[in-house]
């Protein structure tokens, strides 16, 4: 039964702690209600009232979780429409798909393209998150074996593929303990593939043709006891696939209905050969909601700008994306190199790195924390101002990394140089370009 707001507010602690993010337990017990918070967020609340309140605050898209430990992936938790109406949760995973009518070669290609492409961007590792192993040639032995080379040569999570209950029990024989996603449930397997996620405490994918013959399959699950499950409406056209995602995220957000409150899983390769146009309708999916995603391979040139579109989409936009403060070596610096300063927006960390990577010219930039604040803002904000940069200088420790003492400031932070040269003592702090573009030129005719 759903509560109202006052109906779960009497059973918060009212202790007004703020510990959970906002301001009163009223207003906690309000956005409870309106799905738009978990009751997790909440450090005090009873055993007693956690059984209560649990189903009726559970978030209306579920959380599930395929795999364990550090590379265990959560996705689901969602409770807007809309990324700027708060954050989007749980970023989608990426999967690799893997056949068992590959030869060996081919598997131990694919297996090394999972563990190689991965990604440094702004202190993060960007990288693929799942393994999905399918059953083509129906024979037990053969998928079993395969999943066991997956789970012995990769910590990703592993998605077992097949539409029959027993080849699907010979592959979690092999990777069980891996808590694997099963894929799928269908109106013809449905009571098997639910004994063997409910015995095996496995996520369960359940596909169907059309969205209602779905609602209808995830209702006798969830009274079968099935509770961790991702969902496929069965499209396999882009245009019907992107409107079952709108559909199934706002009939669970706006109408809270429930046989539909799970993540998605969609499959791009089975709606295009072409491997680009295939990269194409997965950014459309990272955008409009899928869970998981599942390639037909990977390929540098496309898997990296799909990992990219993740992390913009899926960072909060109430916090800044920002970059680690410290030191950070560019074209494999010396004690000769120049030594430039920004901050740590990562945007502005970008531009200025990679003008500086073009340049060729090898340099030091230092990264001041402000907060996630470009140069301008962090300026009138009073966090990147002299009395706040030389500390950082000073304990950054690069003095001990070149001879010379000169400091290259952004040219919208020049008001401070005086302040600067005054602070650092022996330090001529110069003052930069104004726009990125500009920085290789500059660089270029800088002696130390």
């Amino acid at each position: 039964m759903v509560l109202t707001g006052i109906e779960i507010f009497k059973l918060l602690p009212k202790t007004n702690c703020k510990e959970c993010g906002d301001p009163t337990c009223l207003a906690f017990a309000m956005k409870l209600a309106a799905g738009k918070a978990e009751l997790n967020a909440c450090p005090y609340v009873s055993d007693e009232a956690k059984a209560k309140l649990s189903e009726a605050s559970a978030p209306p898209i579920m959380s599930v979780t395929i795999g364990v430990g550090e590379r265990a992936l959560k996705v689901g938790g969602e409770t807007v429409m809309f990324r700027h109406e708060k954050r989007f949760e749980n970023p989608p995973g990426f999967a690799i798909l893997i056949s068992d009518g590959m030869d060996d070669a081919e598997v131990d290609h694919r297996l090394g393209k999972f563990k190689q492409l991965e990604y440094e961007r702004i202190g993060l590792i960007l990288r693929p998150d799942l393994i999905a192993v399918k059953s083509d040639s129906g024979d037990k032995a053969k998928f079993e074996a395969l999943v066991g080379k997956v789970k012995q040569k990769t910590d990703g999570g592993i998605i077992l593929m097949s539409d029959n209950p027993d080849i699907m029990a010979a592959g979690l024989a092999a990777c069980a303990d891996r808590k694997p996603l099963l894929y799928a449930a269908t109106e013809g397997n449905l009571d098997k593939m639910a004994e063997l996620a409910k015995t095996n405490a496995c996520p369960l994918a359940v596909k169907a043709d059309g969205l209602e013959k779905l609602a209808e399959l995830t209702a006798k699950l969830t009274e079968a006891g099935v509770k961790q499950m991702v969902i496929d409406s069965g499209s396999r056209k882009l245009r019907q696939a992107f409107e079952d995602q709108v559909i199934i995220r706002g009939a669970a957000l706006a109408k809270k209905f429930r046989p539909l409150g799970f993540p998605t899983i969609v499959i791009p390769g089975e709606m295009t050969d072409d491997p680009m146009k295939e990269a194409v309708i997965a950014s459309v999916f990272v955008a409009k909601y899928g869970g998981i995603i599942i390639l037909s391979d990977f390929y540098g040139e496309s898997l990296f700008p799909l990992l990219v579109e993740r992390l913009n989409i899926y960072t909060d936009p109430q916090r800044p994306l920002a970059t680690t403060e410290g030191i950070y070596e560019i074209n494999n610096p010396d004690e000769n190199s120049p030594v430039l300063i920004t901050s740590n927006f990562s945007l502005t960390y970008f531009i200025v790195s990679g003008e500086i990577e073009a340049s060729r010219v090898p340099s030091y930039l230092l990264v001041k924390d402000t907060e996630g604040l470009s140069v301008m803002t962090a300026w009138a904000a009073g966090k990147f101002v002299s009395d706040a940069i030389a500390p950082f200088i000073k304990k950054s420790g690069i003095a001990d990394k070149v001879k010379h003492r000169k400091l290259i400031i952004p040219g919208y932070a020049a008001p401070e140089s005086g302040g600067l040269e005054e602070e650092l003592g022996d330090w001529e702090v110069q003052v930069g370009p104004r726009e990125g573009s500009h920085i290789p030129a500059f660089l270029k005719t800088w002696k130390a």
